[in-house]
């Protein structure tokens, strides 16, 4: 036992040292004493919120790296420790060198991850978008999967998800849905999930026992910083307010307190439902709004470059990113990276932090395996 937990340690030692310099770094320590010196120098630094805030929130994500090396660095010790306690007979160390194993492979996983997030809002957190595709209730039903999916990813991951809007099937799952996803790296890390999930599987809305190939459509944007300027008039939007349907009691019976915001230079419409008032729910329509002009001026922007142009269409040839076949065979392919699981289950439960990583080392690296996906119903 010890010595495969050797090795496993080792792997894991193997695998951290060329990510420990880009966290822990003497220019990272450096410009920490460079923000500490102008915030106490300057009589003026507090006046100013918006430079304030972004040096401070500057510093906090520098110490925030540091100190997950650190961590590590010691953990790292203390597993050799109990490794060794093992050696000796100890079955307490035996079991905490295994559950300190697992742990460091978790973290310096987040640690790689983090590397790869280098994009002006990968750090943000994030709105996700779920549309079924054609198919009725499978579509529908193929939708609230998807959800199920990334909230429970969101769990594991310990981002606050919340549905901010949800329509329903007509006899099962979801048409659409909205939810705002609260957590550091949010949006780089989901953005991975951008396009069409595809799956295979016998219906259980077929009373003939058929297979059926459902498409769900997902969409993930970032939610944007108070400072970074996106400024909404309150003569471009059209506010309506109505009944807020589905489960809710008594409140959502007896009040008009959803919120529908439409952007009309743009005809960008939003609209919240979950919130138990109108304020709050206007509030939140105000998010996704700010969130949708910010997409929308990013694409701008990418329009205008032909390289970034040509980029984005290969991302999107074939539309469908991610297979799920549940029968005749199992398996989940990532059909841009080539990455795959033989399990499902799992996967559907909200273990997609596997498929996520790979696809943001090929990105990270200029290349993907893939290109989209051009396979009939039969295949992967």
């Amino acid at each position: 036992m010890s010595e495969i937990q050797r090795t496993l340690l080792g792997q894991i030692q193997e695998k951290f040292e060329p990510i420990r310099g880009i966290f822990d770094t003497p220019l990272k320590r450096k410009r920490i004493l460079e923000i500490e010196a102008e915030s106490n120098s300057d009589p003026n630094f507090w006046n100013d919120r918006r430079k304030s805030s972004t040096l401070l929130k500057e510093k906090k994500n520098l110490e925030d790296a540091i100190l997950s090396c650190e961590n590590l660095i010691k953990k790292f010790g203390d597993t050799l420790v109990a490794i060794e306690f093992g050696e000796e007979g100890d079955e307490q160390s035996i079991k905490e060198a295994d559950d300190s194993l697992q742990e460091l492979t978790k973290e310096v996983n987040d640690l790689e991850t983090k590397r790869l997030l280098s994009g002006e809002t990968d750090r943000n957190s994030a709105i996700l978008t779920i549309n079924a595709g054609a198919g009725g209730t499978e579509a529908c039903d193929w939708a609230q999967m998807i959800l199920r999916m990334m909230l429970r990813f969101c769990d594991r991951k310990r981002f606050k998800a919340e549905v901010v809007d949800e329509l329903e099937g007509d006899g099962a799952g979801i048409k659409n849905a909205t939810v705002t996803i609260e957590g550091d790296f949010a949006y780089g890390i989901l953005k991975s999930e951008n396009g069409v999930h595809r799956l295979v599987r016998i219906s259980p809305f077929d009373s003939n026992a058929r297979r059926h190939t459902s498409f769900c459509s997902v969409y993930v944007s970032p939610i944007i910083d108070d400072d970074i300027q996106i400024d909404i008039k309150e003569s471009d939007l059209k506010v309506d307010t109505y009944r807020a349907g589905g489960a809710g009691g008594q409140h959502v019976n007896r009040t008009d307190s959803a919120v529908r915001m439409t952007h009309l230079p743009t005809g960008i419409v939003v609209q919240s439902q979950q919130q138990r008032s109108q304020i709050q729910n206007r509030e939140t329509c105000l998010k996704l709004l700010k969130a949708k002009l910010y997409e929308l001026e990013i694409s701008k922007r990418q329009a205008e470059s032909k390289a970034i142009e040509e980029a984005k269409m290969d991302n999107a040839f074939g539309s469908q990113i991610r297979s799920y076949v549940l029968h005749p065979y199992k398996l989940v392919k990532d059909v841009r990276t080539l990455a795959q699981s033989s399990d499902p289950n799992t996967v559907l439960d909200g273990e997609i932090e596997e498929f996520c990583l790979e696809y943001l080392r090929q990105y990270a690296a200029g290349q993907f395996k893939g290109k989209g996906g051009t396979e009939d119903s039969d295949s992967i």
